[in-house]
């Protein structure tokens, strides 16, 4: 028999009989009516687990993981504000029912029914997941089920204290806030669980406000794997700067107090503690799990003697808040509510086509009040005697600097993060002086973890403000990938657009360095960006246009709330010259900061009809020294630089080509997963021309003198475009 029946039936049978577990006494500030509500809030969680289990066999929902055995985590929301975001564990539908009667207006059992039938109705993720979250009730939506949702708490709980300095247009959070984040015991031993964790009291140790509570439910198991007794605590309870408190989630008297004192502990103190609460896991862990695959009948029904309903009962009986005819009536009362609501949820229209699935990818565009730019006067305190050299052609570095430098003047909003962003100013000197400019908080050292980096800047992003992180090198990205495909990318799919997290990530990478080299520090594959739906993946290619294009890509987080990844490519970085040594060709003027290359732009260089060559970044730089070489040969050659890795500029690339006779393809990324590939295809399909690419080799790079030798180079493009044009002459 499904384990969901014989618990109700046990705790039918239980009430009536008075056979009520044995505990605690009620104590505490919880009043009878508040107590009477959070029982409530657990019959109705009870009642929703019953149905959607229903649901599922009936053909009507697809898929659950059941609250049931955390009906106290409604007591820590109790304890809580509305407007204290809170990033939930997938088993807290009683934290969000219970937060939706402190909001008027909320219709919470039908909305979660709606998102149980993957209803297009359903009002967080319109259809597109069964899962918690609410605008309204300031719970951003969570799929996560392996603690990636733990960074993003951090930069939610950092961005309360900037956003008091510098208020962002779009801020979401009081002053005063705190933010919740839970999880479950098993979770908490991810290596991103641990790392937000670090990172919270790595922060609070030096004194930086850091007002995050950590909530463990400890239900001592992980799908079959359990945890070892006493585990939690002994990892948790004696952690420099992270406030521990403990309490017993089947007690709803017990369970409010110590949440009440945590979150009093979070709120005042702006440091973070750890409430650690016992709970039962009814039902197994989701779907058609069956418990007794991996634990004994015995151990099942122990837990099931557990189950918090029983033990709210008895409390509330002994605290003369409610008899148990009260309670059984109540209990009978929402599961027959439920079932009526049910009936109507089932029958709400669903997604059906790609482009109602994909609607909601990308964000909706957001006002933002009118800017005219960095004011003289500051740019002229900010800059310095840089305003003169500006005068004269730069290195791309430095143009970035610059841009970064204009766009923090212009929008107060912008933070940037990363490791060695300030004192040092990044390991190739890009973001030198902006610490002096603009100070600390918005110019963040952080610890070396690239998962609390970016989800830093996520959760900066809920509040209104505009992050700029930076990962040192694009193979560092790897560490922490889910953190942009897991969480960023899927906010708003999952939210409807309803929650967004823009920024521009900068990743120094690519390959062609000569002196600093191997495969973490020359990485030639952003295969698994240019795979995530809905970000934005720009790559310059000399200072001028880096400028504008940060630019850019500042614009799109900003007015778009996009998620954009500006890949700089490091070799380009000190790059000078062009053709000859000391020709200081590839220098360029800063451009006014009025100037952008939008989105979906190219740039042509040349305008020869024999053959067009189509790249980027190092393989551009390369190209343009081949294109004088092929013209004096006879092979008159068009040069355009794509900016835009993905999505691909398609149709101005199409126009660029013109009347060229056959096109070129040079790409510096490998030839399996490289970007070459989605451009061939573009090519082929949409133009009648001859199309050729030539890319790297399927290997790593090394170091030593053969840094480049698995990838382009002038002579091989050379003989790449003679080929071409020479087979179809």
């Amino acid at each position: 028999m499904d384990r969901s029946v014989i618990v109700h039936e046990n705790f039918l049978r239980r009430v009536a009989a008075g056979d009520l577990p044995a505990g605690a006494s009620p104590a505490g500030p919880l009043a009878p009516d508040q107590a009477v509500q959070l029982y409530r809030s657990g019959c109705l969680t009870r009642a929703l687990d019953i149905t959607s289990r229903k649901m599922q066999a009936a053909g009507e929902g697809f898929y659950t993981i059941g609250s049931s055995g955390h009906e106290g985590m409604a007591a820590v929301a109790a304890a809580l504000r509305p407007t204290d975001m809170a990033f939930l564990h997938y088993r807290d539908a009683a934290f969000q029912i219970e937060r939706a009667n402190q909001v008027p207006g909320q219709s919470i059992t039908r909305d979660m029914l709606l998102s149980f039938a993957c209803s297009a109705d359903d009002p967080i993720s319109g259809g597109r997941h069964k899962v918690l979250g609410s605008k309204a009730l300031t719970i951003p939506p969570q799929t996560s089920t392996i603690a990636s949702h733990l960074p993003k708490a951090v930069g939610a709980a950092y961005s309360i204290g900037l956003a008091k300095r510098v208020r962002p247009e779009h801020a979401v959070l009081p002053d005063d806030a705190i933010v919740m984040c839970s999880f479950g015991d098993a979770s908490a031993n991810h290596s991103t669980a641990q790392g937000a964790i670090n990172t919270s009291c790595w922060t609070a140790f030096q004194k930086v406000p850091m007002p995050v509570l950590w909530v463990c439910e400890d239900n001592g198991i992980g799908i079959s794997t359990r945890t070892p007794s006493g585990w939690i605590a002994a990892n948790f309870s004696r952690r420099p700067d992270l406030g521990y408190f403990a309490c017993d989630g089947l007690d709803i008297y017990e369970t409010y107090r110590v949440a009440c004192d945590a979150a009093e502990y979070v709120r005042k103190r702006r440091k973070p503690a750890f409430l650690h609460i016992r709970t039962v896991r009814l039902y197994g862990h989701a779907g058609a799990d069956v418990q007794t695959a991996y634990m004994t009948k015995a151990e099942v029904e122990a837990d099931e003697a557990n189950d918090p309903l029983l033990h709210s009962v008895r409390l509330l009986g002994e605290a003369g808040a409610l008899s148990t005819g009260e309670a059984l009536a109540i209990y009978e009362e929402t599961l027959a509510r439920v079932e009526r609501v049910r009936g109507e949820a089932v029958t709400r229209p669903r997604l059906r086509t790609a482009s109602e699935v994909m609607a909601s990818l990308i964000p909706p565009r957001r006002a933002n009040a009118p800017s005219n730019g960095p004011s003289a006067e500051a740019r002229a305190e900010a800059f310095g005697p840089d305003l003169k050299a500006m005068e004269s052609p730069q290195i791309m570095s430095r143009c970035i600097n610059w841009a970064l430098t204009d766009l923090m003047l212009e929008h107060r909003e912008i933070a940037l993060m990363g490791e060695d962003v300030g004192a040092k100013g990044g390991v190739y000197g890009v973001t030198q002086k902006l610490v002096t400019r603009f100070g600390k908080a918005r110019v963040i050292d952080t610890l070396l973890d690239e998962q609390s980096i970016l989800g830093l800047a996520l959760g900066m992003a809920h509040n209104g403000l505009i992050p700029v992180p930076e990962i040192q090198f694009l193979a560092y990205y790897h560490n922490a990938e889910d953190q942009i495909r897991g969480e960023g990318a899927t906010l708003p799919f999952f939210s409807n657009g309803q929650f967004t997290n823009p920024m521009v990530l900068r990743i120094a990478g690519l390959g062609y360095q000569k002196g600093f080299g191997g495969h973490f520090h020359n990485d030639n594959s952003f295969a698994a960006l240019r795979d995530v739906p809905g970000v934005i993946l720009c790559c310059p290619s000399n200072g001028a246009d880096a400028a504008r294009l940060l630019r850019e890509c500042v614009r799109l987080a900003r007015e778009e709330q996009r998620l954009v990844v500006f890949l700089e490519p490091i070799a380009l970085y000190p790059m000078r010259d062009l053709h000859e040594p000391g020709d200081g060709l590839w220098l360029r003027p800063y451009p006014d900061p009025s100037e952008r290359i939008a989105l979906g732009e190219v740039t042509t260089h040349g305008a020869g009809n024999d053959l067009a060559i189509v790249s980027y970044a190092n393989g551009l730089h390369l190209s343009l020294q081949a294109q004088r070489r092929l013209e004096a040969q006879g092979i008159k050659a068009r040069v355009i630089d794509l900016h835009w890795l993905n999505p691909l500029p398609e149709d101005a690339l199409l126009a660029a080509l013109g009347d060229a006779a056959r096109v070129l393809v040079v790409d510096e990324t490998r030839r399996t997963g490289g970007l070459a590939e989605a451009l061939v295809t573009l090519l082929t399909e949409r133009t009648d021309k001859p199309v050729a690419r030539h890319v790297a080799e399927d290997s790593f790079i090394p170091t030593g003198p053969a840094y480049a030798a698995t990838m382009p180079s002038v002579d091989s493009i050379m003989a790449a475009a003679t080929a071409m044009v020479g087979e179809q002459a």
